[in-house]
C-alpha cells in the first residue's frame, strides 16, 4: 500500500485502474489511455496531481534564495507570474525540474516532482542555512490539473464567478491566489488549461464540479502520452541527477545573468564543450513501439545511444520517443526485439494544439536509400 492522494475514493468510485507511482497510488486510467487522450486535445481531461509537492519559499530573502537555487532566474519575469527551471547541485547534475511561482519577494511557491519530495526539501533546507527564509512543505494542498482545448472554459464553470472574473483573462504562465486556493495557467501536456491548488478539504467536492461541467477524468498514461507528444522531459527518464540541461535539451531553462551565481553555474560552463551527447525526438519508420530502454545504435559511430521515453503516438499514429545519441549522429536504428529498425531524426515537440508540428533535423536512412 503506498501513500493516497486525498482523491483516492473519488479514483476507486470510477472504477480506475490503480498502480504505485513513486511510492503513491494513483490512477493509470479510467476509460482507456486512448480516450482519456483524446478528450484532452479536443476537449477538456483532469489530473489528480496531488502526489506532487508545494513548497512555500518565504521571508525577506525569499528571492535572493530562489535565484541562488535554480537554474533559472525569477528576476526574468513579473510578480504574479510562474518560470519552469532545474535545480541542480554543485556537477551540474539535475536534481529536479519544477515550477517557481512568484508572488513576491518575499513569497515564492515550488511545484517538485513527487518521487523527488523528500531528497528535494533536505537539499533546499541544507542550502537555505545562510539565507534568512523559512521554508514550509505544503502538504495540506492538493492539486489537480485541469487540460485542453476547452478546459479553461469548463474550469471557469466549476470555479464560479467570484473567481472567473480574476482569472479569465490568465496569461500563459501567470497565477491568481485567492485565499489558499492557486489557479495557474500552466500544465504538462501541451494544451492550454489550468494547474489548481487548494486545501485538502475541498478536492474531492470540486472534482465533482469538475466532473459536472464535463471534464473527463484522466490518468497517469495518458498524461505521459501527451506531454511526451508536447516533448516534455521527465524526471528519472529523460533526466536526472547524472544528467545535465547540456544533454537533456534544457539549456533554454539555464539563465548566466553575470549578476548571479547559482549551484551548478560552474560545472556547466565547463562541461559545454566536453559533452557530446544530445537529446532528440525519433519517429519510427517501420512497425513497433519504442520504448524507455531500447538501444539506439548509430551508423559510423562506435557510441550507441538510448530511447529515454518512447510511446505509440495516439495523436500521430506513429510511434514516438525521445533518446539520447551522439551529437554526430545521422542516421539511426532502434533495436526492437532483436531487430534494427531505422528511425528519423526529428526536432520536438511532435505535437502542439492537437497538430503534427515536428521537423526532421537532420540527414536520415530513408533520404539516402
Amino acid at each position: 500500500m503506498g501513500f493516497k492522494t486525498p482523491l483516492y475514493e473519488k479514483h476507486l468510485q470510477e472504477n480506475a485502474k490503480m498502480v504505485d507511482f513513486a511510492g503513491w497510488d494513483m490512477p493509470i486510467q479510467y476509460r482507456g489511455v486512448m480516450e482519456e487522450h483524446h478528450a484532452v486535445r479536443k476537449e477538456a481531461g483532469m489530473f489528480d496531481v496531488s502526489h506532487m509537492l508545494s513548497v512555500d519559499i518565504t521571508g525577506e530573502n525569499a528571492k535572493v534564495f530562489i535565484r541562488y537555487l535554480l537554474a533559472n532566474d525569477v528576476s526574468k519575469i513579473s510578480k504574479g507570474k510562474a518560470i519552469y527551471s532545474c535545480m541542480l547541485n554543485h556537477e551540474a547534475g539535475i536534481v529536479d525540474d519544477l515550477i517557481a511561482y512568484y508572488f513576491a519577494d518575499n513569497f515564492i511557491r515550488l511545484v517538485i516532482n513527487a518521487g523527488n519530495r523528500v531528497t528535494d526539501v533536505i537539499w533546499m533546507k541544507e542550502h537555505a542555512k545562510k539565507f534568512n527564509v523559512e521554508i514550509k512543505v505544503r502538504d495540506d494542498l492538493a492539486i489537480i490539473a485541469v487540460q485542453g482545448p476547452k478546459a479553461r472554459q469548463k474550469a471557469n464553470i466549476a470555479l464560479g464567478n467570484l473567481v472567473v472574473k480574476d482569472v479569465e483573462n490568465l496569461k500563459p504562465f501567470a497565477m491568481y491566489k485567492t485565499g489558499e486556493w492557486m489557479i495557474a495557467r500552466t500544465g504538462y501536456t501541451g494544451e492550454d488549461g489550468y494547474e489548481i491548488s487548494l486545501p485538502v478539504a475541498e478536492a474531492a467536492a470540486f472534482w465533482e464540479k469538475l466532473k459536472q461541467a464535463g471534464v473527463m477524468p484522466s490518468g497517469l498514461a495518458a498524461r505521459d502520452t501527451l506531454r511526451l507528444e508536447a516533448g516534455m522531459n521527465l524526471y528519472s527518464q529523460d533526466m536526472d541527477l547524472t544528467t545535465t540541461p547540456i544533454e537533456s535539451a534544457l539549456m533554454w531553462t539555464v539563465s548566466w545573468t553575470a549578476d548571479r551565481d547559482f549551484i551548478g553555474k560552474e560545472a556547466l560552463a565547463a562541461k559545454k564543450s566536453q559533452i557530446d551527447m544530445q537529446l532528440v525526438g525519433l519517429v519510427l519508420l517501420d512497425r513497433g513501439v519504442l520504448r524507455h530502454g531500447q538501444k539506439v545504435i548509430v551508423e559510423g559511430c562506435d557510441k550507441c545511444g538510448v530511447i529515454t521515453s518512447g510511446t505509440f503516438s495516439p495523436t500521430l499514429a506513429e510511434s514516438i520517443a525521445l533518446a539520447r545519441i551522439p551529437k554526430n549522429a545521422e542516421v539511426v536504428f532502434v533495436e526492437i526485439r532483436n531487430r534494427l529498425i531505422p528511425a528519423k531524426i526529428v526536432q520536438f515537440p511532435f505535437v502542439r494544439k492537437g497538430e503534427k508540428v515536428y521537423k526532421e533535423c537532420q540527414r536520415t536512412l530513408a533520404e539516402n536509400e
